[in-house]
Parts: C-alpha cells; structure tokens; sequence
C-alpha cells in the first residue's frame, strides 16, 4: 500500500518535473531582448542641461522677429556638441526666457541673435526656410512646422535648401546624409553648421578613452560578438572555431531570441556601382 501511494505521487509530480526540464532546455535571454526592459542599458540623464529646442512659435515670430542674447557657451554631457543658452523678453509677461540651442559656428557669447520671418540671413539667427535662398547651410531644421527642430543637431552637420517649389509652400533641402527631402516652407533652422565639427577626426587611440565616452551616454560599450559567446547565450554562438554556421540574415517576423544580425535584409554585400549622389 505504501509503495503504491509513493507511486501515485511520483506520478502526480511528473508534469511539473517535464516544465522544469524544458524551462532549462531553452538558452539565457540574449543581448537584444534585455535591452527593451532592463533599466541598465538606458540613457545616463542626470546630469544633463536640458533639451535642445527652438522658440516656441508665436505672432512675433510668424509676422516679425524677436530679438535674443547669447549669455553662455556650455557642454553637455553626452552629446558632441557645444550647447548655448539665449535669453529672449517674453513678449507677453514682464520676464525672461531661457532658450537652450546647438550653437553654431561662429557664434559667441554676448551676440544678438533674431529669431523671426523678418530677420536677417546671418550666421546664428533662426529664420522659417522660404526666407532662405537656395544654397543656404543651416542647422537645427524643423521636420515639420513648429517642432522646434528636428534635423541637424549633432556636432560638425548643416543641411542645405536645394530649392523652392512655384508656391512657395514647400522648400526642398539636403539632409545630412545626402538624401533629400521636402518640407513645408514654414519650418524654421538656425544659419550656419552645427559646432563641434571633426569630432570623429581625432583617434581614439585606446580604449580607456571610449570608456569615457559611453559612460556618459548609456550602457552600449564593449560590445561583445555573437560569435564569441557560447550557444546558451547567443544565436551566432559555440563551434570549435569561432564562426556562425548559418546565414545571418533573419526574417522580421523571428522571435525575440533569434532576431540576430541582418533583419529583414533586402540584399545584403558591398554596394557595388551606386550612383554618385548629386
């Protein structure tokens, strides 16, 4: 009797026991999936100044120009390029307003900038891109009207109006890429190429200098290979040499543990032959 009653519990513990077999079957949650959760791959923010924004667009902006002081050039930490701070009166209660910007080449402390339709076309004044001629450099670009500028931001990038359409609605400009793209005439960008330029130039010469770099922005370095890690931990993983063993293109619709090097790849190789972008 005491042998069949161990029995049955043996059978009824049976299940569960498979769960826990297949639970360790499966191999540890990759790189990729850990980031969308976990709170240690997110940005470092603390001490940062503050997000970089063109004036908010009012009356004085669309049918005039207002009129700002440049009071200080400052970093921030985690982002390449210098940041300035503008002073503008509210222009409808007795105080002053902060502006935090890109500072552009060429600009210094204790210069008026204009920001406006009327302004004028000079390095560091903020102007909507139908006043800009063709051939224009300017940073800090608006995607789309009075989104306080979207485009351009980083250290040493400019974009550059390529034209105008017949109606004067829609201004064609070369992005930083060189690709082109057409916006409304209304968006506004600051004159002149974001600062900061030829960062990349300088070597970084050893690693302790790349530790600094990342340790400002976020939990992103080293990246270790795929092919380094063991198959537990890595599609691309394990083999006596270090090598993946499979195609490493992946289809979009992969669950998170495979969705691992090229994603959804149209073609993949060296570009051979592209046109010389005009």
């Amino acid at each position: 009797f005491g042998s069949r009653s161990h029995h049955r519990a043996r059978l009824e513990f049976t299940p569960a026991a498979h769960a826990a077999v297949q639970g360790t079957a499966m191999g540890r949650v990759i790189r990729g999936s850990r980031k969308g959760k976990s709170l240690i791959f997110s940005a470092k923010t603390r001490l940062r100044k503050g997000a970089v924004k063109l004036r908010a667009v009012d009356y004085a902006e669309r049918h005039g120009f207002m009129k700002g002081l440049v009071k200080n050039i400052i970093h921030d930490p985690g982002r390449g390029a210098p940041m300035c701070e503008v002073v503008f009166h509210d222009p409808y209660r007795y105080k002053l307003t902060k502006e935090k910007w890109v500072a552009v080449e060429g600009l210094h402390t204790g210069q008026f900038v204009y920001c406006g339709s009327k302004a004028q076309l000079s390095v560091g004044n903020c102007l909507p891109l139908g006043k800009m001629p063709e051939g224009t450099v300017m940073s800090m670009c608006e995607d789309k009207a009075a989104d306080r500028g979207r485009l351009a931001r980083a250290s040493g990038c400019s974009c550059m109006v390529v034209g105008h359409s017949d109606d004067g609605k829609k201004t064609r400009i070369r992005l930083p890429s060189g690709s082109r793209k057409t916006v409304p005439s209304t968006c506004r960008a600051i004159v002149g190429i974001a600062a900061g330029g030829g960062r990349m130039d300088k070597p970084v010469l050893k690693a302790g200098n790349n530790f600094h770099k990342y340790k400002v922005k976020r939990n992103s370095w080293p990246r270790v290979r795929g092919c380094c890690m063991n198959p537990v931990e890595h599609p691309h993983g394990g083999g006596n040499h270090q090598h993946v063993g499979h195609p490493t293109t992946i289809a979009r619709a992969a669950v998170p543990g495979q969705k691992v090097g090229l994603i959804a790849a149209r073609r993949t190789g060296i570009l051979r032959g592209g046109g010389k972008k005009k």
